[in-house]
């Protein structure tokens, strides 16, 4: 289900999933299909300073990472580069995201 709502997307379309059984905090992955067709992936574990982002052209590997991290599969996110964008989500970031 979630790898069809992924190949559903369409250009600017997203998709989150949330963890709500989490201890507190912001637990959750998402996909945006940008305008340019790529990927951007963006995950969370609990608070902004864990925030990550990546990019794919696949469209195979994003809906794998969806399904992996909802399956809890440790190795999830092990096909991408991740960059800890967290400060732009503490102390009022302003620039582009």
């Amino acid at each position: 289900m979630v790898g069809a709502r992924v190949g559903d997307l369409k250009r600017d379309g997203s998709l989150v999933l949330e963890r709500v059984e989490e201890e507190p905090g912001d637990w959750y992955v998402q996909v945006w299909l940008r305008e340019d067709n790529t990927f951007q992936l963006e995950y969370r574990d609990g608070v902004p300073s864990e925030h990550y982002q990546t990019r794919t052209i696949s469209r195979e590997k994003a809906a794998e990472a969806m399904i992996g991290w909802m399956k809890r599969d440790p190795a999830w996110k092990d096909a991408f580069q991740w960059i800890n964008i967290g400060s732009m989500f503490e102390g009022g970031y302003q620039g582009d995201y």
